[in-house]
């Protein structure tokens, strides 16, 4: 988005990153903010607000591990904020998923505009349990949220039955995607 924080620009009238609180807020117990910028602004919208722990904007992983370290509860549900649309059944879906499974992650798996579902790994809820192996992977320079999501019991979660919006997993890289997904 020509470098602007993402987080703050408007869908529908508010700041995406507070959107994505009021869509997750009735589907969690507690929520945080991992920003890594414009910190005060974040923290307006009333939640704690961490920056990454890893140096050098080390991509969703170092979300991951700053989210895994602050997190009061065994399981920790990652969200991104430019994906607006996501399903709001999403964490009951990948918590039944995980347990049905046994699986100690549980990640999103939508339709993406060539019609093909595909894994959405930035949708996941990951078992607090996993913060040992993360610090481990992420130390020994790993980067890649795959290569990391494939040493443990995974379970991929499908969001394509009928009702379920097609357009649940864009996410929005310019404004002009971002207006385009706030059209009905």
């Amino acid at each position: 988005m020509g470098g602007v924080d993402k987080g703050l620009q408007n869908f529908n009238g508010m700041p995406l990153a507070l959107h994505t609180l009021l869509r997750l807020q009735p589907q969690v117990g507690s929520m945080m903010i991992n920003a890594n910028r414009n910190l005060a602004a974040y923290e307006s919208f009333g939640v704690p607000v961490w920056p990454d722990v890893l140096p050098d904007f080390a991509g969703p992983l170092a979300g991951f591990l700053t989210g895994l370290e602050r997190c009061e509860t065994p399981w920790l549900v990652t969200v991104p904020c430019d994906t607006p649309l996501f399903p709001a059944d999403l964490v009951a879906r990948l918590a039944a998923a995980a347990q049905e499974q046994d699986a100690e992650i549980a990640m999103a798996s939508g339709r993406e505009e060539d019609g093909e579902l595909h894994t959405q790994p930035v949708f996941c809820l990951l078992r607090i349990e996993l913060l040992e192996s993360l610090v481990r992977f992420t130390h020994d320079g790993g980067r890649k949220v795959d290569a990391w999501t494939a040493r443990h019991r995974t379970a991929i979660v499908p969001f394509d039955a009928l009702g379920d919006d097609p357009r649940a997993f864009r996410n929005v890289n310019t404004l002009a995607q971002l207006h385009q997904l706030e059209s009905p």
